[in-house]
Order: structure tokens, then sequence, then C-alpha cells
């Protein structure tokens, strides 16, 4: 059952600010001047974040870059991979997604190439929680791994990658599964044929009998879901699940308790169009994946851009996002999430 605590004694706090525990930048200055694409993983020894920074997106000087909380400070950001071709060719990076694997090492999948439709998948590891990285891999041939947002980790020990396309043949979703965390690699889908729903950037929420549902960016308006029975090898027909999407990334995580939470801009574009502003950042939580509730408003301001997010739910039950705040620094945020106050969101319109 979806608890909504009493507004009773909230005054100060507006109800869409309610569990926030943290709020801060990653960094406050850098040796770049803009950054985007943040990811977030929790391991033994604290959480590691992860983005792309450089003069500007699609730049040869953008380098993925790693920070570390450490004694409730986060380490000044660290170059660790760069897409140094050789002398004289360079390729900018993309996209980093940190995966922390059970007892073992730390994950590091991100992208190198001109554009999206070109780029290739890249894995390092750390053996020491983010401190230092093993020499970067390319991944096979036709694989990039997970393309913005986490991979799951399936009871039948599968490390699913959520991953997209953005060619000739439109935005299309697929998988790209390891057993044996990033050695060998199987493909599932697309699920779509990226003509009448075009979507990408999905996430992987999972529920109690084994299902699968994903959430995804589109260029039709709106967040788009399928959903598995069969632990991700078949999937339905993709479709809107009611919330408004302006084409820029999403994330998503299954909590502890069982409800499903997604973090994305609540803007439907104006006049028809398939963009909107990527302000407000919004959080909604669900039971089922189907109805959902206005919990938080992470960024609101007629300067944009807050977005990019990514979400992860660590040991202690806090949740933890970070995101690109206007393209100049990294924000993270700790929501006590038995502590949101949640109203329901009614056809697609975000409560006021």
């Amino acid at each position: 059952m979806l608890v909504v605590p009493s507004l009773s004694g909230l005054a100060q706090t507006p109800w869409w600010k309610q569990g926030i525990t943290v709020d801060e930048f990653i960094y406050d200055t850098a040796p770049y001047p803009e950054c985007h694409a943040a990811t977030i993983a929790e391991t033994t020894e604290g959480l590691v974040a992860a983005w792309f920074g450089g003069t500007k997106e699609r730049n040869p000087d953008v380098c993925i870059w790693v920070s570390r909380l450490e004694n409730g400070k986060w380490t000044p950001s660290v170059e660790v991979a760069n897409g140094v071709q050789n002398d004289t060719l360079r390729y900018p990076t993309w996209n980093p997604v940190l995966f922390q694997i059970p007892n073992g090492e730390l994950m590091l999948f991100y992208k190198i190439g001109p554009s999206p439709s070109t780029w290739w998948g890249m894995l390092m590891k750390s053996s020491d929680h983010g401190k230092t990285w093993g020499k970067p891999g390319k991944l096979p041939e036709g694989y990039i791994g997970p393309v913005k947002n986490k991979p799951v980790l399936l009871k039948d020990g599968t490390l699913m990658c959520p991953s997209s396309t953005e060619g000739d043949e439109g935005w299309r979703v697929h998988f790209e599964c390891t057993r044996d965390f990033g050695k060998t690699w199987t493909k599932i889908g697309p699920i779509n044929d990226g003509k009448k729903i075009g979507i990408i950037q999905p996430s992987i929420l999972t529920y109690p009998d084994g299902s699968l549902q994903v959430l995804c960016r589109s260029r039709n308006r709106a967040v788009i879901e399928s959903r598995s029975a069969d632990g991700g090898k078949t999937w339905s027909e993709v479709k809107p699940i009611g919330l408004p999407n302006n084409n820029s990334g999403t994330d998503a995580v299954t909590l502890a308790d069982g409800r499903q939470l997604l973090v994305y801009n609540h803007v439907l574009p104006p006049d028809g169009q398939a963009k909107g502003a990527r302000t407000p950042l919004n959080v909604a939580v669900s039971e089922d994946g189907k109805t959902w509730y206005a919990a938080l408003i992470l960024e609101d301001s007629p300067i944009s851009q807050y977005s990019y997010p990514a979400v992860i739910q660590t040991s202690d039950g806090m949740v933890h996002f970070v995101y690109t705040w206007r393209r100049e620094k990294i924000k993270h945020v700790v929501v006590d999430p038995s502590k949101m106050v949640l109203k329901k969101i009614k056809n697609g319109q975000w409560p006021l």
C-alpha cells in the first residue's frame, strides 16, 4: 500500500521537497566548462559518481571523469578515460554507466565516437572502489553496453544492460546481456521498430513475480513502457504510461519496498513539438508502474537545464540522485523515501 504521510506540521517545507536530506553539488570548480550524463554506484567503501566533461558535448576533448564520496565530501574529479585514438585522431566520450558487481569489481561502461549513431562501447573495471582503473577494453562489435542507465542483475545471474540505437532505422531499444560480467555477451531485441514510436535510453524495473518493465525516453511526448513476463526474453508492444516526456533522459529504480520510482522532466512539449524544456526535474512513485504519484520536484527554474538523472537506492535505504545542473555542474540529492509526500497524478497533470 502506498503510504501518504500527513501534511500536518510540514508547512515550512513544501510537500514536493519532503524527504530530501542532502542537496549538494559534487564540485564547485572543474578543469572543463561543461558536464553531462552522470551515473552513480555504491561500493563497500562508499559512493562513486562519473560523468562526461569537456568544452562541449561532441567536442573531441570530452572525457570521462570520476569522483568518490569520502568522509562526507566528494573528491576532486579525475579523468579516467578519453577518446584518443592516435597522435592525430581523437573522438569524444559519452554516457558513462557505473555498476558494482556484488562482492566484486566496479564496472564503468562508456562510449567513444563522433556521434550516438556511430559510437562504440567500452568497459573498464576498478578493484579498489574507483580509486584506480584497469585498461579499458572495447566491447564486441555491435555492442555498446548500457546506453545511459544502470544494468540490473537478474535472479538467474544475468546482468541485463538496457540499451538503444539511434541509426537510420530510427530509435530502437534492445538489451545486452552478460552472465560473466563483460567477458561474453548476448543480445535481445530490438523490441520496437523505431518508426511508429521511437524510444531510447530505457530503465529496467523488476517485480516480485519475475516480470520486468522498461521505461523509455521518446520522441512521442510521453514516457514509453514495455513489459516482459519471461525474464526479458520477449517484450510487449511499446506504449505510453500517461506521463509526459520532453525528449530527454529519464531513470528509474525498483525500491526495496517494491515500489517503482521514476525521475524525469514532467514536461509536455508545446504545440505538438517533440522536444521541450529540461526543467523542472521531477520524481514520481508507483506500486504497479501504471498509476503514478507525484513525490518530488528536485529542481524548478526558468533557467534550463536539469536533466539526464541517474538514481539508485543504497544499502541504508536512502535514494540517491545525480543529474546535470545547467550543463555547468553535477548535482547530488539524497532522499529518505519513507518521508516523501505523494499526490496522485491525474490525466498526466502534475498536482499543484
